[in-house]
């Protein structure tokens, strides 16, 4: 019987392509511990995101590749996710702890953009992962009523704010520095004031993803974010209408003129299903708009989710529909969303080490 190796093993695990990184698991070093006692072999496959759709396959394929190898009596594969480090962006610094900043944007108000950010934040967290939101939405702060979140934050060692938790989420946000009878009147200067101390002042620790609910429009608080700090990625969010896919296109435009990667675009209140007649489908703004929309211009659709009434009432009551309804369509919708967006982000932090391997 021929000796039991680490290279033999090594050779099955390198069958295994991860589908969105095109490379095969070993050459992207995710096989960790491994370790050959007898004819009992375990290691780790540490992925990129711990929302990975293709965690339980690659789990079953890895332990049917090597117990497939002569001598091997058991297999014990342990799945496991460390986030990659965002890349950054030349002459930005990054958050200490931050990894990965993600820009959720509209073209326009009324799309739903604050509740794409908001489950799309928890969806990520209960996925795992460590996920902070920061509601730059400053003229219209809407973030702690949907997180029903309504404290003042602490101030912690070198007078840094302490974000509050919501739902798994750590959060900062206006409304909760600003009594909420009193409106915000804001010039572009202020607006950089505030998204830099949002990100330098606050205490964010250690997180994998912040998720960043950007105000409508194309203004100054975006050129802002995108002056201050490296963000990984955005997400576009706009429903199928024509008005919106318009406005949508702006938002694009300038991501591409601040050099941001636009991660995808998410098609919110594509149709509508009437809970007692399951059958139909309604497509009340149109149809095809979000995916079209991507098509076009050569990003990933990440998604659609449908309307719902749990959407309205989570958002009301200080319960995102992810953790109110969590086996409603919409929840459904915004989980897969969700991995979507992650996916995206571990495809963006892995290009510049797929670029030098690929010139080797």
């Amino acid at each position: 019987m021929s000796q039991l190796t680490e290279e033999a093993v090594l050779d099955q695990l390198r069958n295994i392509i991860d589908p969105d990184l095109k490379k095969d698991i070993v050459t992207l070093e995710f096989i960790k511990d491994l370790k050959i006692e007898g004819g009992d072999v375990s290691f780790r496959i540490v992925l990129t995101t711990p929302a990975c759709p293709v965690k339980d396959e690659f789990e079953n394929q890895a332990k049917e590749l090597v117990g497939s190898i002569e001598g091997v009596t058991a297999v014990n594969v342990t799945m496991d996710a460390e986030v990659p480090q965002g890349r950054g962006v030349a002459n930005n610094v990054a958050l200490p702890g931050v990894k990965n900043i993600i820009a959720v944007s509209s073209g326009k108000g009324g799309v739903g953009k604050s509740t794409v950010a908001v489950n799309l934040a928890v969806a990520l967290s209960q996925n795992g992962a460590s996920v902070g939101l920061m509601d730059a939405d400053v003229y219209g702060p809407n973030v702690p009523m949907m997180f029903g979140v309504n404290e003042q934050p602490q101030v912690g060692p070198g007078n840094k704010l302490i974000p509050l938790e919501g739902h798994g989420v750590k959060l900062i946000s206006m409304a909760f520095l600003v009594p909420p009878d009193k409106p915000m009147v804001l010039r572009g200067p202020m607006l950089h004031g505030v998204v830099r101390q949002f990100l330098s002042d606050v205490d964010w620790g250690e997180l994998d993803y912040l998720i960043v609910d950007m105000p409508p429009g194309t203004g100054d608080v975006q050129l802002s974010l995108a002056q201050l700090v490296p963000v990984q990625g955005s997400v576009l969010v706009t429903t199928p209408q024509n008005v919106s896919l318009s406005d949508v296109t702006r938002a694009f435009k300038m991501f591409e003129q601040v050099a941001v990667p636009v991660l995808g675009v998410v098609e919110n209140m594509s149709y509508f299903v009437p809970p007692d007649m399951p059958e139909k489908r309604y497509n009340i703004f149109g149809e095809g708009g979000g995916s079209d929309f991507a098509e076009t211009h050569g990003i990933p659709f990440l998604g659609e989710v449908p309307l719902g009434m749990e959407v309205r009432e989570g958002g009301d009551n200080g319960t995102p529909v992810v953790v109110s309804h969590p086996d409603s369509p919409q929840a459904a919708a915004f989980r897969s969303v969700a991995e979507a967006v992650a996916q995206q982000i571990s495809i963006e932090a892995m290009k510049p080490e797929l670029v030098i391997m690929s010139k080797a």
